[in-house]
């Protein structure tokens, strides 16, 4: 059963909480954090993307960039902006974007359930990115980026967060500059702490990853490298219940169609698909169904029986794409490491696709159906990985609101 653990956040001060709380450090680049942090000296952003305070041309994998991220948190905490609590306690988050509310409970995992695979991975990682992450966690003694889990509903425990959320006054409540609404709870009963630890020992069989591969791997190779340190044998988590997960889409661009005209791509797609124009942009509606934009023209194809496999991953449309496009027709072997492909979330839209294609930057574009969470769990539990980019979560949580210190 899943072993989680109250901690001692490092926290804003609440009249802080709004301007420090910043989005996840890996879904800005240095330019974009840049442009967010410039006017706001307390922007959580100094510490995950401490390369915005150095030299625009630095390598952001330094080891200066790691010991400014170092200096930037030390002088929130000397500066009272960040305060250390002096108890373990847990934290209940609640994000609302669109009208869609989401609750999950913010706690530490235990690092030994991510490598007996109690906590389960559906994606592989890349070395240079879980090296980032290893190097900040490392230098500045801090798991700073959450990692967002998944669990099969437990009803005593959905009953008993609604209870808390109804009951209490919030620790912070803000909207964000995105339109996200985010309300976080801290639980202060221990009595109440007891009873949630109780509910995952007994009844939470496994959590998923659904977001935050490469955070929980560098979290538990730290903590291979810091046996001393016990809060380094926990790492930061927040996780939800799959009745209240959303995925969105995840959509592929591509920057030529490896020697072919648009006809002789189009009639290569066709052995596998059912291929129609659509006089407007392409969101599919169904499994296997998939939006094509080439030459500023949106197609709808429809896998053809035989195409696809009814595995776990067979079935998936990001499998469907990567075997009968990406690589047959397009010769992309690995979409991890081939620049010719590029990833764009859902939480972008469409228009984002046609700007792509439209600025020739992009030769063609994919629109797919999201993945669903039950699909996660079963290509989780069957110990297979998905393709890379397969899922996109919204609302994302933000970073520096909750910080697990090792």
């Amino acid at each position: 059963m899943a072993i989680i653990s109250p901690f001692r956040a490092l926290r804003p001060q609440p009249e802080h909480a709004e301007r420090l709380a910043s989005k996840p450090y890996d879904v800005l680049n240095s330019a974009e954090a840049r442009e967010v942090a410039k006017d706001n000296e307390i922007s959580f952003l100094h510490i995950t993307k401490s390369e915005i305070d150095l030299p625009e041309d630095i390598d952001i994998h330094t080891d200066e960039v790691y010991a400014k991220a170092k200096e930037n948190l030390d002088k929130l905490i000397s500066d009272g902006i960040l305060i250390r609590e002096e108890t373990p306690l847990y934290y209940i988050y609640q994000l609302i974007m669109d009208g869609r509310s989401q609750t999950g409970l913010v706690c530490t995992s235990a690092i030994s359930d991510y490598f007996n695979d109690k906590i389960k991975k559906h994606e592989f990682t890349r070395p240079e990115k879980e090296q980032d992450r290893i190097n900040h966690i490392k230098t500045t003694r801090a798991q700073t980026g959450n990692v967002f889990l998944a669990y099969r509903d437990v009803a005593e425990m959905n009953t008993l967060i609604a209870n808390w959320k109804k009951s209490n006054a919030p620790l912070y409540d803000f909207m964000a500059d995105d339109g996200i609404h985010h309300t976080v709870w801290a639980v202060t009963n221990p009595g109440t702490v007891a009873s949630i630890t109780k509910i995952f020992a007994e009844k939470v069989p496994a959590t998923y990853i659904a977001d935050g591969h490469h955070r929980a791997a560098s979290a538990a190779k730290v903590s291979a490298l810091l046996p001393e340190s016990e809060e380094a044998k926990y790492f930061l988590t927040t996780i939800f219940p799959a009745s209240e997960l959303k995925i969105l889409d995840y959509n592929r661009v591509v920057t030529d169609l490896n020697g072919l005209s648009n006809e002789e791509f189009i009639s290569k797609l066709s052995k596998n698909f059912d291929i129609q124009k659509s006089a407007e942009a392409v969101r599919p509606s169904k499994l296997h169904e998939f939006g094509m934009y080439l030459d500023s023209q949106w197609y709808v194809l429809n896998a053809k029986d035989g195409s696809y496999a009814n595995d776990p991953i067979g079935v998936l449309d990001v499998t469907v794409l990567s075997n009968h496009i990406l690589d047959a027709a397009l010769g992309i072997k690995d979409q991890r490491t081939d620049p010719r492909v590029d990833f764009v979330g859902g939480i972008r839209g469409l228009k984002e696709l046609e700007k792509r294609v439209d600025s020739g930057s992009m030769k063609v574009a994919f629109s797919l159906y999201p993945v669903s969470i039950g699909q996660l769990f079963d290509i989780a539990d069957s110990g297979n990985v998905m393709p890379p980019k397969s899922t996109w979560f919204e609302p994302k949580l933000r970073d520096g609101l909750l910080t697990h210190l090792i």
